[in-house]
């Protein structure tokens, strides 16, 4: 059975034991594939690379919210206007 790889670089499971950060830089910066026994177990993903996605998913669950209330009607808002 083929295995997908989703990433340029790759690294075995015994080598990021052995030295993490190295294995990590290895990506300069972009995932790594994690492989056990020439396997996908799992991506690391840099810190930055990690925040930028959670940041996409927010703007998509952003983006669905508004196109839900594009057709609901507006209101006119006063700032200035007094609430009591």
């Amino acid at each position: 059975m083929t295995n997908q790889i989703l990433s340029e670089v790759a690294v075995s499971i015994s080598e990021l034991k052995k030295n993490p950060m190295a294995a990590v830089d290895s990506g300069k910066g972009s995932p790594i594939a994690v492989l056990n026994r020439n396997k996908t177990a799992f991506y690391c993903v840099p810190a930055a690379v990690y925040e930028a996605m959670l940041d996409r998913l927010d703007d998509q669950e952003l983006i669905a919210v508004v196109n839900e209330r594009i057709a609901e009607p507006s209101i006119r808002v006063d700032l200035n206007e007094s609430a009591l």
